[in-house]
């Protein structure tokens, strides 16, 4: 399988463009940005030394269509870790980013805890999801020889990288992320390349009482098979984040986002659930609808849920037939007394309407006693 071919990566290269952003210093980012850009605490994906923006091609997929806004990014060229943090807090500036939430991947992991220890009291990062991580540059045992990598040809960079991958005893998924990820490498130009080697390898190490992050704030994402890193290396991880959520991926190789992407994509949807409907959001609020009325529960006024039909509705509605408008307010799920005449004109007499109100034919017929009374009053009235 080959993933440059796939709907997905296709839909992405099609409906997502790569932007650029030059930022102080002269450093240029390169990013994907999928969601609604009305978010301001997005989820922002850092690679590894090997990717480039688009390898999380399936996750800027799914999550955008969540409502969640989500953000891969190019890592620039720099030769420092304090450059490198100094340069990606500009870069969320130029955004207009408040807070970000971090998933890392190897080198994008060690990065997204060197930002959190950056920002220091300011915690721009609100949580970090680290994939593969580590918390010591000295794991890789390169540390003499990364002051020369900017000198070195490409071709042998790219060996020296291509060495961590392996494709013993895996599915084709797994291999096809592999071979995704030896293309990508091969795109990165010498500097990008040698760059990133030294960030990954130059002397350097997480200071966890210095990481603004809440332990229970991290997602430690890992798999049991076969690695680039070793199992010593994960269970530092685990003492550096006692408090830490665990995402286990019983197969994925070094490159689970891709080969597992399901599983990746769910464990992402539970760790920002947490922040759904906070300040820190990187989704969309949810739209809460009103509860549904009770028929039930009656009420001297008309319900507004109730159908109301007026003269004025009935003039201007051409889909009820003359037959059955009414002039009369009738609330749909309440059925009417019946009204007697006796009621009626006590209303009407009342309102000073009972004679306006009858036809000169429909005269009240008046009793023989109540004839009586009134000739009586009639001739007192002469009298007078």
């Amino acid at each position: 399988m080959d993933f440059h071919n796939t709907p997905e990566y296709k839909s992405l290269r099609s409906s997502v463009p790569l932007r650029k952003v030059v930022v102080e210093g002269n450093v240029e980012w390169s990013y994907y940005d999928a969601g609604p850009k009305t978010i301001h605490n997005p989820l922002v994906f850092l690679p590894p030394v090997s990717g480039t923006a688009d390898i999380y091609f399936r996750q800027l997929l799914s999550l955008s269509a969540t409502g969640c806004r989500a953000i891969s990014v190019n890592h620039p060229v720099v030769w420092d870790v304090p450059s490198w943090c100094q340069s990606f807090h500009l870069f969320l500036n130029s955004l207009g980013i408040d807070r970000v939430h971090l998933f890392g991947a190897s080198l994008g992991g060690f990065l997204a805890q060197k930002f959190a220890e950056f920002s220091g009291n300011g915690r721009r990062v609100r949580s970090l999801i680290l994939c593969n991580a580590f918390n010591d540059t000295d794991v890789f045992d390169q540390t003499s020889a990364c002051s020369s990598f900017w000198a070195v040809p490409a071709v042998v960079l790219k060996k020296l990288v291509m060495g961590t991958f392996e494709t013993m005893n895996m599915d084709g998924s797994m291999v096809a992320a592999a071979d995704f990820m030896v293309q990508k490498l091969d795109a990165l130009s010498q500097q990008e390349l040698a760059s990133r080697l030294t960030l990954n390898c130059v002397s350097c190490y997480v200071e966890p009482q210095n990481v603004q992050v809440l332990s229970s704030d991290v997602t430690l994402m890992s798999v049991f098979d076969q690695h680039a890193l070793s199992n010593s290396v994960q269970n530092e991880m685990s003492k550096l984040y006692p408090e830490a959520k665990k995402a286990l991926l019983k197969t994925g190789g070094n490159f689970p986002y891709l080969s597992r992407s399901d599983e990746v994509n769910l464990y992402i949807q539970v760790h920002l659930q947490k922040y759904a409907d906070t300040v820190y959001s990187a989704t969309e609020p949810r739209q809460f609808l009103p509860p549904p009325s009770n028929p039930s529960t009656s009420s001297s006024k008309p319900s507004t849920s109730a159908a109301i039909l007026t003269d004025s509705d009935s003039d201007s509605d051409n889909d009820v037939e003359p037959s059955a408008k009414t002039n009369t307010p009738v609330a749909a799920s309440v059925p009417e007394r019946p009204v007697t005449s006796k009621q009626q004109s006590q209303v009407l007499l009342e309102q000073g309407l009972l004679e306006d109100s009858l036809p000169a034919e429909q005269e009240l017929q008046m009793s023989p006693m109540h004839e009586t009374a009134a000739a009586a009053a009639a001739a007192g009235a002469d009298d007078l």
